[in-house]
């Protein structure tokens, strides 16, 4: 096995692995029966991303691109389908989800009947895809960092998410790398620091009253 394949598995089982933390919530709904303190936008964000690379790996023939983002779409559709059944809010969803769906269309519809084939296609959709991309590593952290630095409440990180999330950024950093590809590398580089950035977080405030960290599954 040669080190692209070593790095093409790595990047299947940590991103598999990050997207099935979602999987905790699935768990708390069936439980609870409710969907409360769980958050809906995420799950579908994610989708649409997942859906988004799942072309660019498809233009691309990278099946580990393919592969990972077939995994996680259907994992999103899961947890979407989930959130529907236990949420009272039933219309907000369905708002959303449709407003969703309309984003995608008219994102296909662009990328296939206004682009031409080739190059320009691939780079183009690679380029938003590493935009949504980073806009969902960074986007949370202003809100997370300012409620941790607020309210010093560790309820707030989730710690199997952020190990998960490091490995999976560093793992798809160093297959782009060894592609080189950037459209793969540099979306992927925020998730290292915001991790490093969680991890810090952790460090500093979720201790237990006898200083000994506490590393407890929690929500972001």
């Amino acid at each position: 096995m040669d080190l692209t394949q070593l790095l093409s598995w790595a990047c299947i089982v940590f991103t598999v692995g990050m997207f099935s933390t979602g999987l905790t919530d699935l768990k708390k709904m069936r439980e609870s029966k409710s969907a409360d303190n769980i958050q809906f936008l995420p799950f579908l964000t994610t989708c649409l991303n997942n859906l988004g690379w799942l072309f660019y790996g498809t233009l691309k023939r990278d099946h580990t691109i393919v592969v990972v983002n077939v995994i996680g779409a259907l994992l999103q559709i899961l947890y979407i389908v989930m959130y529907f059944l236990y949420t009272k809010q039933k219309r907000l969803v369905v708002l959303q989800t449709l407003a969703a769906a309309a984003v995608l269309v008219c994102g296909w519809l662009y990328f296939t009947t206004v682009l031409t084939e080739g190059e320009a296609r691939l780079n183009q959709l690679g380029l938003t895809c590493s935009v949504v991309t980073v806009s969902m590593y960074l986007s949370p952290l202003t809100d997370l960092v300012r409620h941790i630095m607020g309210t010093h409440m560790k309820q707030v990180l989730s710690f199997p998410l952020t190990v998960a999330t490091f490995f999976t950024s560093t793992a798809w950093v160093l297959y782009g790398l060894q592609l080189n590809d950037y459209y793969i590398m540099v979306p992927n580089t925020p998730g290292i620091f915001t991790s490093l950035i969680r991890f810090y977080l952790f460090r500093k405030f979720a201790t237990t009253s006898q200083g000994s960290p506490s590393y407890k599954p929690l929500h972001t």
